[in-house]
C-alpha cells in the first residue's frame, strides 16, 4: 500500500531484524552491546564494604548473574533495580552498571527497599 501511494517503499529493511542471534536472542545481543560499549559491572566502595562485612563472595559467576539482571532490566526500561536470590540481594544502578549495596538474607527480612523501579531474580 505504501508503495502505491508514495511511488516507492518508505520502509527500509534492517538486515537480520527480528532474527535470533546465534548466541541466544535479544538478551545475548544486548549483553554483547553492553560489553562492546565498555559497560562492565562495577561495585561502589559502599557495596564492596558491605559485601565483605556480610560475607558475600563476589565470584565470576555472580558477576555474570548481575550482568544478566542488568540486561533484562535495561530491556524493560528499569534504572534502579533490586537483583536478588534466596541468599543475597544487590541494589544496582543499571545505566551506570554499578552495584550500590549488597544485602544478605537475614537483612532482607526486615528491609524496605525504596527508590527502585524493578526487581530481578538472579
Amino acid at each position: 500500500m505504501i508503495e502505491r501511494v508514495a511511488g516507492k517503499s518508505q520502509l527500509q529493511q534492517i538486515p537480520d531484524a527480528g532474527k535470533r542471534t546465534a548466541t541466544g536472542g535479544f538478551a545475548a545481543a544486548l549483553q554483547q552491546e553492553l560489553t562492546r560499549a565498555g559497560q562492565d559491572v562495577r561495585f561502589s566502595k559502599h557495596a564492596m564494604t558491605r559485601a565483605e562485612e556480610r560475607g558475600i563472595e563476589i565470584t565470576p559467576g555472580l558477576i555474570d548473574q548481575i550482568k544478566g539482571s542488568m540486561v533484562r532490566a535495561q530491556a524493560k526500561g528499569a534504572t534502579n533495580i533490586l537483583a536478588m536470590d534466596t541468599e543475597k540481594a544487590f541494589i544496582i544502578n543499571v545505566p551506570h552498571a554499578k552495584v550500590i549495596t549488597a544485602i544478605t538474607q537475614d537483612e532482607m527480612k526486615d528491609s524496605v527497599f525504596t527508590n527502585i523501579d524493578g526487581a530481578v531474580f538472579l
